[in-house]
């Protein structure tokens, strides 16, 4: 029975995170770690470094198919996913500093208002008006959002992928398709980072569950993903607001009510 209760749960935390994933480029470890907490009693430092660790695969696959639709942008990609890492490190400094920092909460509203806000107000920025930015901007633009990214990343430990989302689209002006391939393709990297350092200071994490929720994510975010590359930007628009504020609800009813 046991047995069957991880694997259900497992399988619903894979299904959402991988959802996520593919769809809107979010971090699985906002969906796996409180399902692994809440459902089967996990400690929190072992269920974040499961989630990490699905999230690699998962996002390498949403990024491989991205890209391979010309939906990803590695350049600026790049030199975010270098200031990410740095202000990474910078916001995890500072919340050390900081009593009792209670912001946890606030990524996973977050996924519902975002989620909210696609439904409501599309993205339909096109290719060309976003190639049209210059190279300039594109780098300021870029800095700033991976120094802002990385260290809410650092600080409260989540909302990474949302942040992200809400920066390429918003700040950088993106259109929907790249902004979700270019922040899969930085996930990849912070996830493995993440995930490695978690197991090395930790040990190693329950295996079954690790296998479970790593083969769960990672088939249903290459279906989201390959879904999400064939939909037209309004079907992805209403996808990725439907995906993101079922999951935001979801992870509050977890959350505050179980």
């Amino acid at each position: 029975m046991g047995n069957f209760i991880t694997v259900i749960v497992c399988f619903l935390a894979g299904l959402g995170a991988g959802l996520g994933t593919g769809f809107a480029g979010m971090s699985a470890a906002a969906v796996i770690s409180p399902m692994l907490i809440t459902f089967l009693g996990m400690p929190a430092y072992e269920a974040v470094g499961i989630a990490l660790a699905s999230d690699v695969l998962a996002s390498a696959v949403s990024a491989y198919t991205y890209g391979k639709n010309k939906n990803l942008d590695i350049k600026n990609g790049l030199l975010m996913m270098a200031t990410v890492m740095v202000f990474t490190l910078v916001g995890s400094f500072v919340a050390s500093l900081v009593p009792n920092a209670t912001m946890g909460s606030f990524s996973v509203f977050m996924t519902m208002l975002l989620g909210i806000k696609f439904i409501v107000k599309p993205i339909m920025t096109t290719k060309e008006s976003m190639e049209s930015v210059s190279r300039k901007r594109q780098i300021i633009g870029s800095v700033t959002s991976g120094a802002v990214v990385g260290f809410i990343c650092g600080f409260v430990g989540a909302g990474g992928g949302m942040m992200m989302l809400l920066l390429l689209t918003s700040v950088l002006g993106y259109e929907l398709k790249t902004a979700v391939g270019t922040s899969v393709f930085i996930m990849t990297f912070t996830a493995l980072t993440g995930a490695v350092s978690h197991f090395a200071i930790g040990g190693m994490p329950n295996m079954f569950c690790l296998a479970l929720c790593v083969l769960f994510t990672l088939l249903w975010a290459r279906i989201a993903a390959l879904f999400a590359n064939k939909a037209s930007p309004k079907t992805l628009n209403r996808a990725v607001g439907v995906v993101l504020t079922v999951l935001g609800a979801s992870i509050i009813a977890v959350r505050y009510l179980a």
